[in-house]
């Protein structure tokens, strides 16, 4: 049995579910997703517009497998499009530096060239700090990939711990060269 999958997802009261065929539209205050989900394997209830819940037909190998992540994928959604999520970068580095430019972040890396990076639809981006990043999105799994894109534009070095970092991260730092 999946212990994630048994958990009911509560709905929001600004946020609109609807089961059309095989999709599950969920629309939100910050945006609209919609989700696919195999009604073949999975029974979906919607209980007046205040829960979901989300049960296998038959419990074998496969649908233990499916049945958590799917369910995570639903609430994921439906937390994205109500409160939406956030991540905090940092550029740790001399001369590190991060400007927006209309709908692109233009940054400044330690290399010879400055590095232009087009923001997707469905996220924002706000520079605090010349060295700290926001970035706001509805969509867990862009916003992630966004993130994931950024920081492997300078990898975080492992003597000084240079690069770009999540705010909290943590780095392990080598020792140099002894004399």
């Amino acid at each position: 049995m999946s212990k994630i999958g048994k958990i009911n997802i509560s709905i929001p009261e600004k946020v609109k579910v609807a089961l059309a065929g095989n999709n599950l539209n969920i629309e939100g205050p910050l945006g609209k997703k919609t989700i696919n989900v195999d009604l073949t394997i999975f029974n979906l209830d919607i209980k007046d517009g205040k829960e979901i819940s989300i049960k296998p037909k038959k419990i074998d190998q496969n649908t233990k497998r499916l049945w958590g992540m799917n369910r995570s994928l639903i609430n994921n959604a439906v937390l994205g499009s109500s409160k939406g999520y956030e991540k905090v970068l940092e550029l740790v580095g001399v001369g590190y530096r991060a400007s927006l430019k209309g709908n692109q972040l233009n940054l400044q890396l330690g290399y010879s060239h400055d590095i232009n990076f087009n923001i997707p639809e469905g996220v924002k981006i706000a520079v605090e700090k010349q060295t700290t990043l926001k970035i706001t999105g509805f969509d867990k799994q862009l916003l992630g990939a966004v993130v994931s894109k950024l920081k492997t534009l300078r990898k975080i070095e492992p003597y000084k711990g240079k690069g770009i970092r999540e705010k909290g991260q943590y780095v392990l730092k080598k020792e140099g060269k002894k004399k």
